[in-house]
């Protein structure tokens, strides 16, 4: 059962969890208890419907409790394992609220009660937290917009006013950016020295170990070129987004101010899909009515097309030079500083 104030993140931190959930074999039912705020159920049904969750609603009735006892018979006659509760908040903490919230509870006995905090409140997530520890006596607490400007201090506050621990912290706006909540790490993150341990953990749950290997193999034998540009930036998009994972990692805090627009890599994959192989293969062929032409097929400027390439090209001397010197990845990391990054053009 999750709770918490509205603007939380309760409804998106739901499809989360059930996503997370689905991952370790299990077999999840979303539950919309929300019947107060305008569009509630259906914005868990987009959720549901994007993962391929299925989700319980009845659109007819305002009794939250009997809607969570029909979902609790629909699960068990669908087999489904877990139910997820998305229940209803408010703009504030008030005694009806609670009370609903205690139904609910009393109905159908959920094995855990989860409080969605948004971290980006600060010590207000504190105030909030007790007040719904007292009322309900939660299980433990879900710290959403963890990839905000925050570094999650308010988790230790959280975490000593009510003694529940943090269970799971949202890192994104993607449905999979969900992670089961570290205190070392977040205790990193908080000193600003980054958290490695998550970056890897997302590299291996993201990149194709087959695809990797068969593509050190073609590197190995060719030059690096425009397809293998765009199969490295299309696994690099399913860790998160680039400034997300930057501020994981050691030494990198400092670049904090440092703008990295994520939306500038689909003009990257715009521009690359908008060439022909021979092209892809060798960029020296791209002369003024190619690139005119590229520009217009990928909705971006003759401008944004000689950046790119002039990036590319140089990206492609870093990997012959890193192709015959093993060492060079040492000099390559030595040589990355915050002008180099405020630079960066695609």
């Amino acid at each position: 059962m999750l709770v918490g104030l509205q603007g939380s993140g309760k409804t998106t931190t739901s499809g989360k969890l059930a996503n997370l959930l689905r991952k370790q074999g299990k077999n999840p039912l979303l539950v919309a208890c929300d019947v107060y705020r305008p569009a509630a159920i259906k914005q868990l049904q987009v959720v549901g419907k994007q993962l391929n969750i299925p989700v319980f609603a009845n659109e007819t009735s305002k009794d939250v409790v009997h809607i969570a006892k029909q979902a609790m018979s629909t699960a068990i006659s669908k087999l489904n394992d877990v139910v997820i509760l998305d229940t209803a908040g408010r703009l504030h903490i008030d005694e009806e609220l609670m009370d609903e919230l205690k139904n609910v509870k009393q109905g159908v006995k959920p094995h855990e009660i989860l409080l969605v905090v948004d971290a980006m409140t600060g010590q207000d997530a504190v105030n909030v937290a007790e007040k719904f520890n007292e009322a309900l006596g939660i299980d433990g607490v879900v710290l959403t917009k963890l990839d905000g400007d925050t570094r999650g201090g308010s988790a230790l506050s959280v975490k000593k006013v009510t003694g529940k621990p943090i269970k799971f912290a949202a890192t994104g706006e993607k449905l999979s950016d969900l992670e089961v909540f570290h205190p070392d790490r977040m205790a990193s993150r908080i000193l600003g020295m980054g958290d490695i341990l998550s970056v890897i953990e997302k590299a291996e749950e993201s990149f194709d170990l087959e695809q990797a290997q068969e593509m050190e193999k073609q590197l190995k034998k060719k030059e690096f070129d425009l397809d293998d540009y765009l199969k490295q930036i299309r696994q690099m998009k399913k860790m998160g987004s680039f400034s997300s994972i930057l501020k994981m990692i050691p030494g990198m805090n400092a670049l904090k101010d440092v703008e990295i627009d994520d939306k500038e890599f689909v003009k990257i994959e715009a521009i690359i899909c908008s060439m022909t192989k021979k092209e892809k293969r060798d960029t020296r062929l791209l002369n003024a009515s190619r690139r005119q032409r590229i520009a217009k097929g990928s909705g971006t400027t003759v401008q944004d097309i000689n950046r790119f390439i002039k990036s590319f090209e140089m990206t492609q001397k870093m990997m012959k030079k890193m192709k015959n010197d093993k060492g060079s990845m040492k000099k390559l990391m030595r040589g990355i500083d915050e002008n180099s990054l405020k630079n960066f053009k695609f």
